[in-house]
């Protein structure tokens, strides 16, 4: 019983305790985690006939969605290396699943991720705004083009995506966990490093991640009810600070402003290709990638040209130079030319299902017809998910493994929080 114990939920447990670390160090150790957690979670579910977590519509939708994926790839030119995106996928379904069953089973690995996610968010303030003051962070990693932080990530820019994307559920923890709450030196610790993420996601220059920070932001505070007051001081505070570096450090500004309004206008690059006075989805090369998704839909509108195939197929279908990168970067467009009408119907279906419980539980909650259709907690779960899947923004690829953990983190709490609802004999928590 207690090898069962150690297998199945000791390194399950600790590996997604420590996986907010190992996403700062890269996709590897990541990956590594979250394909564990999946198989040893389909092993103990088979071992010991464990069926509760397969019999809900989650998982039956994301099976399908895998199968559409898995026949997406043997349809398209080059099936071998499609399949190693769309096969394996399964494993990020199952880690949803594992995440869900071990906090059924493991009271205190709801207080050990927060405590993970705000020493990771710590030590990455501490760490980049020491490298946008001084040019260096803490390991030697200097500014990008000199104004852009990038911390322990390096070369790779995706900070304030890694901020912004956990940033509500490191609140979700903390709206969940009374006892950080009480200490009034420990609250006002949490408060500094809520403000001062969100100032870093600004220094970090990644225009969409700043976007998904006040979208996330202004979703919370019109949807919560007994921390809104706190969220909105804590954004309005993390907003003043934003101005004053925006006064202080141009070239941020520079950035995340002035290059917005050229991108949408100019395109990104002033050449003969884009000096032009034409309105852009974004910019010019965003605005032909997707032009060329869309003709690579049109050819293959079922089930796409295969995961991760975008570049191999798109020369035939560019209107640019711009036109063939790795991926469409907008997560819809990448979905209708890589998997086809039915892969996008699900995730589109499953946004909307969102945004109409979203827009249900404000109706109520305006017209006091209901305290509403979510606790507070579930609200900030649910703003990491919707901020996920938000259609109307450039995006990350959809099968990068990186994202996809990314994606699937909030899902299994999320069902832990939902479904412990449906079992009368569970102990329940409302905000």
């Amino acid at each position: 019983m207690k090898k069962n114990f150690f297998i199945f939920n000791f390194i399950p447990s600790w590996l997604i305790i420590l996986l907010p670390f190992f996403l700062i160090t890269g996709p590897f150790l990541s990956d590594l985690a979250v394909s564990l957690v999946a198989i040893l979670f389909l092993i103990n579910s088979l071992k010991n006939k464990i069926k509760k977590y397969f019999d809900n519509y989650y998982f039956k939708f994301f099976c399908l969605f895998w199968l559409i994926l898995i026949v997406s790839s043997l349809l398209s030119n080059n099936v071998v290396i499609s399949l190693k995106s769309s096969f394996f996928y399964f494993r990020f379904g199952f880690f949803s699943l594992c995440f869900w069953y071990l906090l059924d089973n493991n009271k205190n690995l709801i207080k050990y991720l927060f405590i993970s996610l705000l020493v990771c968010f710590s030590s990455l303030i501490i760490d980049g705004y020491i490298q946008y003051l001084f040019g260096k962070n803490l390991l030697g990693f200097e500014l990008y083009n000199e104004y852009r932080v990038s911390s322990f990530f390096g070369s790779e820019l995706i900070l304030g995506s890694y901020l912004a994307r956990f940033f509500p559920v490191l609140f979700a923890l903390f709206i969940y966990l009374d006892d950080f709450k009480k200490n009034k030196l420990t609250l006002f610790f949490i408060t500094i490093v809520f403000i001062l993420s969100e100032g870093l996601i600004f220094l970090s220059g990644e225009r969409l991640a700043l976007f998904f920070m006040n979208l996330s932001a202004i979703f919370i505070i019109l949807m919560i009810k007994n921390y809104r007051l706190y969220r909105l001081l804590t954004y309005l505070i993390s907003l003043l600070l934003i101005i004053v570096m925006i006064n202080v450090f141009p070239n941020a500004k520079e950035r995340l402003i002035d290059q917005t309004i050229n991108d949408f206008t100019r395109g990104t690059f002033q050449n003969n290709d884009s000096n032009d006075d034409k309105l852009y989805i974004f910019s010019k090369p965003h605005n032909d990638m997707y032009i060329s998704a869309y003709r690579i839909f049109l050819d293959n509108k079922f089930f796409g040209v295969g995961p991760r195939q975008f570049r191999n197929e798109c020369e035939n279908y560019s209107v640019s130079s711009y036109s063939c990168e790795t991926h469409p970067h907008n997560t819809y467009m990448e979905l209708l030319s890589e998997a086809g009408f039915f892969a996008f119907l699900i995730v589109a279906f499953l946004f909307l299902s969102i945004f109409f419980i979203s827009l249900k539980h404000f109706v109520y909650k305006i017209f006091n017809l209901h305290k509403g259709t979510m606790n507070d907690f579930q609200v900030c779960l649910i703003s990491s998910v919707l901020i996920s899947l938000w259609p109307f923004a450039p995006s990350g690829s959809f099968f990068n493994n990186w994202m996809s953990i990314v994606y699937y983190f909030p899902v299994g709490i999320l069902l832990w929080e939902v479904f412990k609802y449906k079992n009368p004999n569970k102990n329940t928590k409302k905000s």
